[in-house]
């Protein structure tokens, strides 16, 4: 019987002069399980998001960043950036959203050459009608079973993650680019009245 051929994997490092570092019992079985919260997670919320507001993940995050910006507009590329969308995705989706009423897009009037996303009134209250029920989903399976020691030791990670996969910070909403520093109890930065996940203050 013929001996299978290295893999294009093992071709590729080898030509780069690097061994491979193959995973090891603990290491796959942690990178299995983080694909499989990838996979999961997003189709429950978009479910929930589904049944009860007619719109899916991607769209509910879209109009959401939106009504946490003061004036609930955002240019077209920030927008992308921190939905983390193509151009052609979020292109589409604003389109149907437009479409139903719930965003305008417009030229920038600070930039004639680009073009920034406006959220409508009918926009603002389909996020607000959205919301509690898309934070009941978010607590029940991710929040909840969990204890705030693992809260915070999942913040952590998510956060190591984040420095290798967008060092810029480019999909942090906040703007504020980078990861977060963590926050005490009593140190909490103020949320705005619409935030849809910390709820009124």
């Amino acid at each position: 019987m013929r001996e299978a051929g290295p893999t294009p994997v093992e071709v590729d490092s080898r030509a780069q002069g690097h061994p491979v570092r193959w995973l090891d019992e603990e290491e796959r079985a942690t990178w299995l399980g983080l694909l499989r919260v990838m996979a999961k997670l997003p189709a429950a919320l978009d479910a929930r998001l589904e049944r009860e507001a007619g719109l899916n993940l991607f769209e509910y995050t879209v109009l959401a960043m939106l009504s946490e910006q003061p004036d609930g507009t955002l240019r077209m590329s920030r927008l992308a950036a921190v939905t983390n969308a193509s151009p052609s995705r979020l292109s589409h989706a604003a389109r149907q959203l437009e479409g139903r009423g719930y965003l305008v897009r417009e030229p920038d009037p600070d930039d004639g050459r680009c073009i920034r996303a406006v959220l409508t009134g009918d926009g603002r209250g389909v996020v607000g009608s959205a919301a509690p029920g898309h934070v009941a989903a978010v607590r029940a399976l991710v929040l909840d079973p969990l204890t705030r020691a693992q809260l915070r030791a999942l913040r952590s990670v998510d956060e190591r993650i984040l420095e290798q996969v967008d060092p810029e910070g480019t999909a942090d909403p906040t703007g504020s680019g980078g990861p977060t520093q963590p926050t005490g109890p009593d140190d909490r930065p103020d949320t705005r009245p619409d935030d849809h996940l910390a709820g009124p203050r």
